[in-house]
């Protein structure tokens, strides 16, 4: 398909673990559809498996909460300038395509207008939570928006972009191949006690403020559970050797695993995980779980103060309604947690309400194939079509 056309280039940018995975996935798709587009920019280790040329490593600009992003200020502020300089050379790219990770991509995206450069946004920044006004400075920087969320266009009503649903892309790699038995051996977590996941996230800022208390928890559980064992996936953008000396001196029986985040959660009885795309991968899976975060003191004031949604879950926030229970700041304590996932292994018609409403998200999240369509928007970018319009 457009063998005929030269070589075009996107470049591609984002900093999370799950923007790497959605970058990942409509790489893929891109080559199937259009095989003269490629990719490079900033991102982890699935994209660079899926073609992309990784020119700087997403981890490494990736921040969450006021405090944290002012301490690492000098290398966001490097990366910046490096992608600025390469929309304004001679070889600059025919699209640009941000993927989450707003503060920095909608900076970008105002550069890449400046030099008429056009922009697709994959995944809407979270303007339903807080900060609603810059729905107006995405409609001026932005020409495309692909909108994973299905309330989402709302918010864009009236404005000179293009907002289309497309679907989530977690529904387009939300594979289970393997029964529970099957993992269990695999992890070598097979026994007549409960498994319980946890699933920490992706950045070290998260890492830093909820793993020890995720450990606490497990400790607790352990006491009243002595035949539990623990999984715990480790994300792309951390290392392994991280976990494993964290927990070489605890005693804790918690198995690291570099596996799909579906297969963890699927060989697990309950899980306990950070807010984020975690909770809507778990909820695919249909696994009971419980939402713990914290963050530094000074950025949650801060945060409570402009947040606007009654959950900090996707699963909650997408369900409109709390689904699973949800642990921020002083709730997330290590009592409060191992009390809910004991209530969860325990007790067979709590989890099984629970499992029932997750069974809702997912039908709620539409149809899989959002990567194919958003691989579609970025080939016609690439090729000059931008159909750049007020949202209705």
């Amino acid at each position: 398909m457009f063998s005929g056309e030269k070589r075009r280039k996107a470049l591609i940018v984002t900093g999370e673990a799950s923007g790497d995975l959605h970058g990942a996935n409509l790489i893929e798709a891109a080559r199937k559809i259009d095989p003269e587009l490629n990719f490079f920019g900033v991102g982890g280790s699935r994209m660079q498996s899926a073609g992309c040329e990784i020119l700087i490593p997403g981890d490494t600009i990736s921040v969450m909460g006021l405090i944290e992003v002012v301490g690492h200020f000098p290398v966001i502020y490097r990366a910046f300038q490096t992608l600025k300089s390469i929309l304004q050379g001679a070889d600059r790219p025919d699209v640009l395509i941000c993927i989450d990770f707003p503060d920095f991509n909608l900076r970008l995206a105002k550069e890449a207008k400046r030099v008429g450069i056009p922009v697709l946004y994959y995944v809407s920044p979270q303007v339903w939570a807080w900060r609603r006004g810059r729905v107006k400075k995405i409609a001026r920087v932005v020409d495309r928006l692909a909108a994973i969320l299905p309330f989402e266009p709302e918010f864009y009503r009236g404005l000179d972009i293009e907002v289309e649903y497309v679907g989530n892309p977690l529904l387009d790699e939300a594979v289970v191949e393997q029964s529970r038995e099957t993992l269990r051996n695999k992890y070598e977590v097979a026994g007549a006690g409960p498994v319980i996941g946890l699933f920490p996230g992706s950045r070290r800022n998260e890492l830093r403020y909820n793993f020890d208390t995720i450990l606490w928890t497990a400790e607790l559980v352990l006491r009243e559970e002595p035949q539990a064992r623990f999984l715990l996936p480790v994300a792309s953008s951390l290392c392994l050797k991280t976990f494993e000396d964290r927990l070489s001196g605890s005693g804790l029986p918690v198995v690291p695993v570099e596996d799909s985040i579906y297969d963890v959660a699927n060989a697990c009885d309950a899980v306990l995980c950070v807010s984020g795309t975690v909770t809507l991968q778990t909820a695919l899976v249909g696994t009971p779980m419980a939402i713990l975060y914290k963050m530094a003191p000074l950025t949650y004031e801060i945060g409570r103060r402009l947040v606007r949604v009654p959950f900090i879950g996707l699963v909650n926030i997408v369900a409109g309604e709390g689904v699973v229970k949800e642990f921020v700041q002083h709730e997330a304590s290590e009592e409060n947690l191992s009390r809910e996932l004991l209530r969860m292994v325990r007790d067979s018609e709590y989890a099984s309400g629970i499992r029932a409403k997750l069974s809702r998200v997912r039908e709620k999240m539409g149809e899989p194939g959002c990567s194919s369509r958003v691989a579609e928007m970025a080939s016609e970018m690439s090729r000059g079509i931008v159909r750049r319009g007020r949202c209705f």
